[in-house]
């Protein structure tokens, strides 16, 4: 085998360099994983080190925020190898942020700052992860260009 491959339409797209757009989609959603990674943290040392009365439901729920984290840093990696599965996590992702913004929003406290910045990158993300250049770059045929490929 040469090392030389013709390039095909598949690997022209996204042989070139990076997209700045799919770098920030990457970081944004990073941005989020690392977010929910303390907040996890967070939660379970409290658990640990709080009331005994709730402490199992406690120790769960942190578990489980950490389990979650991972959904976006993997993403974001998927991302900077621009890995085309790598776009479908990190859109559920944002997904999933926009009815926590929202509650976050309805809430009298501190939380409405982090709600407002929840929502900006959570939007800011989806509209960098469905740009044609972030698609192109992943290797993603939008809809009819896969059939044009299977004819050729």
């Amino acid at each position: 085998m040469s090392s030389q491959q013709t390039p095909t339409p598949e690997t022209t797209d996204a042989a070139g360099p990076r997209p700045r757009r799919l770098t920030y989609a990457a970081a944004l959603s990073a941005l989020e994983g690392l977010a929910l990674l303390a907040g996890g943290i967070w939660m379970v040392v409290l658990a640990v080190t709080g009331d005994a009365g709730d402490r199992q439901q406690a120790v769960t729920l942190g578990i489980t925020v950490l389990v979650l984290a991972l959904l976006p840093l993997l993403a974001a990696r998927g991302l900077l190898l621009r890995r085309g599965w790598s776009r479908g996590p990190a859109v559920i992702t944002q997904i999933m942020a926009l009815p926590v913004a929202y509650s976050l929003l309805q809430a009298d406290s501190m939380a409405i700052p982090a709600g407002i910045a929840l929502a900006v990158v959570a939007v800011a993300s989806l509209v960098l992860l469905v740009n044609p250049a972030t698609t192109r770059a992943l290797g993603i045929k939008g809809p009819g260009r896969a059939q044009e490929t299977e004819h050729r």
